[in-house]
């Protein structure tokens, strides 16, 4: 037992260090070198003049968080950790590190494809090797001595599997489109719109019952979204629609996800939350390869040559495709150990924190009526959030 928990504790220390190198990057890293800075769809160059590093190291001992994270969601015997007077401390450092990957993949993510050439350069196939790289990531924790147990699935679990894959796959590369041809903050408001998306979807395809209550909290989540359309300087319609595609495969990945995890005995194979991520992202990747070779298959080589030449994409790209597994997996770990409301605040804390500090690292417009918009979408999504909890004690 101590061997196990020394060699997971070893490959999270060297995991969280690697990481954490993206946040001590020279300038050059985060910086647009020369002509290098191609043009977004919108005709200007996008600005990803940095310098500095981003936020400071956090102790490597904190990787004890993702070991209790993952022994408590898959219901397993927690590793113990010293609490503070009154506060969680493990939970704060789950919390401080989903912001951090999520905050970080939105960064590294966007100047990855503006190396690239935006929209009009290689987003799908971004997508596609971010999630091969997660997904390299997964099978290193299954391969690693003692740190996560291989699932037990059968060809029929596979199977059942793949509906999730294709949504995660869809939502991936729409998502990653849609932050390719416009501002980060922006795709960011437009894809916390989600619960419309899901709720009109789960109605018609899952027999899902939304209350009134609900519905009427989405209009000001979609007319926040209105507001931040008119006040974005830089909009396209690439852009919103495609954040709006993401949204539609997100609203089926959960409903999938939630119909497949009722298959009895499916879980106890899959092995934990950790598990069932990896195979979604795995999937998903395979399902992006065959779509990214069909659209970007021909300029591939051009792809090979960016990645000798230009080591900011490269450097970028590679991070960014670990924050994203990273943050995802930290995510679910979190939420399986809070509650509903708890999960509202912190999903709202973080896209307010995501959207302005990322607007601001990147140089990215802040108009008034953009914020209003935002501030009144993800107000809405938080009161869509709990408002039957607040209806239901009246």
């Amino acid at each position: 037992m101590g061997h196990a928990r020394s060699s997971k504790l070893f490959l999270f220390v060297v995991v969280i260090l690697a990481m954490s190198a993206t946040i001590l990057l020279p300038s050059w890293t985060f910086a647009a070198q020369g002509n290098i800075a191609p043009r977004s769809l919108t005709g200007y160059r996008v600005p990803v003049d940095h310098h500095g590093g981003f936020g400071k190291i956090v102790d490597p001992r904190s990787t004890l968080s993702f070991r209790r994270a993952e022994a408590s969601a898959e219901g397993g015997a927690p590793v113990e950790a010293k609490k503070g007077p009154g506060i969680d401390i493990v939970l704060m450092a789950y919390f401080f590190f989903w912001y951090l990957g999520n905050y970080y993949y939105n960064i590294t993510n966007k100047v990855a494809l503006v190396q690239a050439g935006g929209a009009a350069g290689y987003p799908l196939t971004i997508a596609t090797l971010q999630l091969g790289v997660g997904g390299l990531f997964g099978m290193l924790l299954w391969a690693y001595p003692d740190t996560r147990k291989l699932p037990q699935i059968t060809f029929d679990d596979f199977k059942r599997n793949l509906p999730v894959g294709f949504c995660s796959a869809g939502a991936h590369m729409a998502s990653v489109f849609a932050l390719s041809a416009g501002a980060v903050s922006f795709g960011q408001i437009v894809k916390a719109a989600e619960p419309a998306f899901a709720a009109l979807l789960g109605t018609m395809f899952y027999k899902a019952k939304i209350s009134k209550a609900k519905w009427l909290c989405l209009i000001p989540v979609i007319g926040g979204v209105v507001f931040a359309s008119l006040g974005e300087l830089s909009f396209t319609w690439a852009a919103l629609s495609t954040a709006g595609l993401a949204n539609v495969f997100a609203a089926f990945k959960a409903n999938e996800n939630k119909k497949l995890m009722t298959t009895p005995g499916l879980k106890d194979r899959i092995g934990g939350v950790g598990n069932q991520f990896a195979l979604s992202i795995l999937n998903a990747f395979l399902f992006c390869a065959v779509l990214a070779a069909v659209l970007e298959g021909y300029k591939f080589g051009g792809f090979i040559e960016l990645i000798r030449n230009n080591p900011i994409f490269l450097s970028n790209f590679i991070f960014s495709g670990l924050w994203f597994y990273a943050y995802n997996e930290l995510a679910t770990m979190t939420i399986k150990r809070t509650n509903a409301v708890t999960q509202s605040v912190a999903n709202t804390a973080k896209r307010v924190i995501v959207i302005v500090g990322v607007a601001i690292v990147l140089r990215e417009s802040l108009d008034p009526l953009k914020l209003f918009g935002c501030f009144i979408g993800i107000g809405g999504v938080f009161l869509y959030s709990v408002i039957d909890d607040i209806v239901g004690k009246k």
